[in-house]
């Protein structure tokens, strides 16, 4: 019987294969080199993307031979148009009827993976855009600034505001452009808050995008308040090349005996996988081994994953990193997590994955909503970065899969806080300090031991409306990715 299961696997495994090659026979290699880019997307998105199967066009039979592809292909000059046309309910809104609002056609990929680690060409400002009472007019608020950056080697500061780019009014029809833009320099004229209806105060400084890495560890500090000692730590991204500075600060944590944690992700629009799976075994260490996780792909790779690779798809809590260092554990039977309507993707994968095993307690705003992930597929032969097509530089980030936790459980529309609140942009605070109002409340509610109810109103909540930010539009800004190995089908 064990023999029998072992041949229909393999069976199974040739005909998902033989079915995901139905146009690659002995045409395969008989591509029209203005047509390779678009080969490639329609191949890998057939292959990988989350809801193939809900797309016409995507469909495992639907060109017979090479040549039935190419003649379909033969209609997008632009491959980015051909992208766009593949995706499933594709839309920018979180509305109902739009499903893909995050999938991307990547147009240099060394500039992606720079960004992947932290390095990136800007100004240093992280701000956010809001809109001025009702109308179209918005105003940029600076909610940090990147050490080493030009932005602070100029000493602007947390809290300035800015109505106007090169003179120009914000509004909702020029802020990508202005801000967003290739300009290397840009000039930002200050505001003063004036009650949310901020008016130009006839300051101005001009700013030159630079190439700079930045430490998603921002700030981390510990206050002794009520008898207890309360770290806290802002992590502004998920990036893999500072995973060991993160299991540094917790190991500085950890030494000093914290007895809770807050943590920062208001600003943390998502990152890496692995990167979440240690910071959530940094938390606890309890639960080494148990689920932190679980992946749901397309349905041709849940079947192969059952029938070969059962493991592949499991994120589960650690005690060591992949290079074999010992992770820093707190065992933190709780966790208080600041959030803001930007905290994305693998924030939400940590306040997720962490329901089923502490007390998360929340304060700020609903999160995002994005529960799924991404993978940069590149054109080569088995997608990776390997050997890759040297004819160009473009990839893609389509959306391969779904996070669950251990329950099964995810959201599409967001983590609804225990304490709501917004930002005050008349006074944000200086991060890390323990007046700063939203730390003031994570502090108020550790100390008063959960008795602050939490539909009590604030006198730093406003409901302005954030448009964009800063990381919205950067490749790492409001994504989640996996940076295993891309899984392949074995012949």
């Amino acid at each position: 019987m064990n023999s029998f299961k072992k041949i229909a696997a393999i069976v199974l495994v040739f005909l998902l294969f033989l079915s995901l090659s139905s146009c690659d026979n002995d045409e395969t290699n008989d591509v029209p080199q203005d047509l390779e880019v678009q080969n490639f997307t329609w191949k890998g998105l057939n292959l990988y993307y989350l809801w193939q199967a809900e797309v016409n066009d995507l469909q495992d039979a639907k060109f017979k031979t090479q040549a039935a592809l190419n003649a379909h292909l033969d209609n997008y000059a632009d491959p980015r148009v051909l992208f766009e046309s593949l995706l499933f309910e594709r839309g920018t809104k979180k509305k109902l009827g739009v499903t893909d609002r995050f999938s991307w056609f990547i147009e240099d990929y060394i500039t992606q993976e720079n960004a992947f680690q932290g390095i990136a060409e800007t100004t240093g400002i992280e701000f956010g855009l809001l809109r001025i009472n009702n109308s179209t007019n918005i105003y940029g608020a600076v909610r940090y600034v990147i050490p080493g950056s030009d932005a602070a080697i100029k000493n602007v500061q947390r809290g300035a505001l800015f109505t106007a780019v090169n003179g120009n009014t914000l509004t909702d029809s020029n802020f990508r452009n202005l801000l967003y833009g290739d300009n290397l320099e840009l000039t930002l004229n200050f505001a003063d808050f004036n009650n949310g209806d901020p008016q130009l105060n006839g300051n101005s400084i001009t700013l030159t995008k630079t190439l700079v890495k930045e430490n998603p560890i921002h700030k981390q500090v510990i206050h002794e308040i009520g008898g207890k000692k309360i770290g806290y730590l802002m992590y502004n991204a998920f990036t893999r090349g500072y995973d060991q500075e993160l299991n540094d600060a917790f190991g500085y944590f950890k030494t000093e005996g914290i007895d809770e944690l807050v943590l920062d992700l208001r600003y943390n629009g998502g990152g890496s996988v692995q990167t979440a799976t240690y910071l959530a075994s940094m938390i606890t260490g309890q639960f080494t081994g148990e689920l932190f996780a679980k992946e749901r792909w397309n349905h041709k790779w849940m079947e192969y994953f059952k029938n070969n690779k059962p493991d592949y798809i499991l994120n589960n809590f650690v005690n060591r990193m992949e290079d074999n260092t010992v992770i820093n554990s707190l065992n933190l039977p709780s966790i208080y997590i600041l959030t803001s309507s930007r905290s994305a993707s693998a924030s939400e994968l940590i306040i997720n994955g962490l329901l089923p095993f502490i007390d998360v307690k929340m304060i700020g705003e609903t999160t995002y909503g994005k529960h799924v992930g991404s993978v940069t597929i590149y054109d080569s032969t088995n997608y990776t970065r390997e050997k890759a097509n040297p004819n160009h530089h473009y990839a893609m980030q389509p959306i391969v899969l779904e996070m669950l936790n251990k329950l099964g459980e995810n959201s599409k529309t967001g983590f609804e806080p225990t304490i709501p609140l917004s930002e005050y942009y008349g006074n944000l605070g200086s991060l890390g300090s323990p007046t700063e109002p939203m730390l003031a409340a994570a502090i108020q509610l550790i100390t008063s031991s959960g008795k602050v109810s939490p539909t009590k109103p604030s006198p730093y909540f406003m409901s302005q409306k954030t448009v964009s930010d800063s990381n919205e539009l950067s490749p790492i800004g409001m994504n989640m990715f996996i940076d295993k190995a891309l899984p392949q089908f074995q012949q």
